[in-house]
């Protein structure tokens, strides 16, 4: 990602160096996944969707630990690799919209509000801001070769209520709560990069 762009990282020290924790990060471009990974202080595993795993493409993915999901329907063992991962302390990526669009986390699916409050492990929102403001001259689908890109790590919170509860309603309340904190931090990144 260095070598390419120019990543600015912020905030970098408020992620736990230990302990199981989530990365919940906007998407907006193909790169924000892999931007994440490459400047992110700890190891990162995304759920990346299956149609990503082909070719050599596919075993670059799986030997540097990431999770194929199918979005189609409950992935059992997408999530049971999730929550491996979680149970092991590690880091799990999970870009909350389920696919890309504006970046603004403004409807999240259900799947980050169930792997926080099933693990406990606390979210850290991430922003990346810059990824698809413009497009590349020689590749359209990149931006443009060392231009900068901003990445954004917010404090870790808590998901869950309090309670334990793993209710419908609990999840539900959960993805509220989760809703409000991610686009909070993604108005103090955008205030904070001025973009």
């Amino acid at each position: 990602m260095y070598g390419l762009w120019k990543p600015r990282v912020l905030g970098a020290w408020k992620v736990p160096a230990t302990g199981s924790l989530i990365f919940a990060v906007n998407h907006s471009h193909n790169i924000d996944g892999p931007m994440v990974m490459g400047v992110a202080p700890r190891p990162t595993h995304f759920l990346i969707k299956k149609e990503a795993f082909v070719g050599p493409l596919g075993l670059f993915l799986r030997g540097i630990g990431q999770l194929k999901v199918d979005r189609e329907g409950t992935d059992r063992a997408a999530v049971t690799q999730a929550l491996g991962v979680l149970g092991n302390g590690g880091v799990l990526g999970i870009f909350p919209e389920g696919t890309r669009g504006e970046g603004d986390f403004a409807s999240l699916r259900a799947g980050l509000a169930y792997f926080a409050v099933r693990s406990g492990a606390p979210i850290v929102p991430v922003a990346v801001l810059g990824s698809s403001e413009r497009q590349g001259r020689l590749t359209k689908g990149l931006p443009p070769l060392r231009s900068r890109v901003d990445v954004v790590f917010g404090d870790p919170f808590e998901a869950g209520d309090g309670t334990g509860r793993r209710t419908r309603k609990a999840l539900d309340e959960a993805t509220v709560r989760i809703q409000k904190q991610l686009a909070a931090h993604l108005e103090d990144a955008r205030r904070l990069t001025g973009r």
